[in-house]
């Protein structure tokens, strides 16, 4: 029997709060029985180390795995739904990819070493996304750069997700909807900008005031 597990709240190493899915929790809901599981995502991400975790656990996993993204699959979640086998989201859903972040804290090495492990952790991230997807290093890294959001039509077309959910009567082999969006928050902030600038813009001041003659004419005016 097909077995169903929930991936929903922040992913994290430890767990600080009810909703929040850790390795270990969810480690004991998959091994806690076997043959093919779904797993309902519906997350915005969070520690990217205890998502590749995860990841690893549902690509080891012997039998199918069939990912349904339900809501979310944001950051270090959607590096887990690619773990599935097969990958369904909901017409409502979304996917967000963007690069990893950090804190850091000391003098420049420890900030040069910090930036190292982040294109490290970035290089690991897209290897998931290549593995699914097929598409070039370069092009994710670029969709990563720009934080971009995609809907479940444009998530289908890139190859994050492999179908759209339906209703039980709706046939599986209903052609989606053409229209996608895929929105990029890096450009979607400097179409901002460039707006705020443009407005921002005064014209010259037209010269104002009288010519040295008006100026003279009028003084003589006012002789008595």
């Amino acid at each position: 029997m097909e077995r169903t597990l929930f991936l929903n709240g922040t992913i994290a190493e430890g767990s600080w709060f009810d909703d929040d899915v850790t390795p270990q929790l969810f480690k004991e809901e998959l091994t806690g029985g076997s043959g093919p599981i779904t797993v309902w995502i519906n997350s915005p991400g969070g520690d990217c180390v205890a998502a590749a975790q995860i990841y690893n656990m549902l690509m080891d996993y012997p039998h199918d795995v069939t990912v349904k993204i339900d809501g979310i699959a944001a950051s270090a979640a959607s590096v887990i739904a690619m773990a599935g086998t097969k990958v369904l989201i909901s017409p409502v859903g979304m996917v967000m990819v963007h690069n990893p972040a950090t804190i850091a804290f000391g003098d420049s090495a420890e900030m040069q070493k910090a930036i190292e492990m982040l294109g490290s952790v970035k290089d690991s991230i897209i290897n998931a996304y290549e593995i699914k997807t097929g598409l070039s290093r370069a092009k994710l890294s670029h969709l990563m750069d720009a934080e971009t959001w995609m809907d479940a039509n444009k998530a289908v077309e890139l190859g994050f997700a492999d179908g759209i959910l339906h209703r039980e009567d709706i046939p599986e082999d209903m052609e989606p909807p053409a229209v996608s969006m895929l929105y990029s928050k890096a450009a979607a902030v400097n179409s901002l900008m460039d707006k705020i600038a443009a407005k921002c813009k005064t014209k010259a001041p037209e010269k104002q005031g009288r010519s040295v003659e008006q100026l003279y004419e009028r003084l003589n005016l006012m002789k008595f």
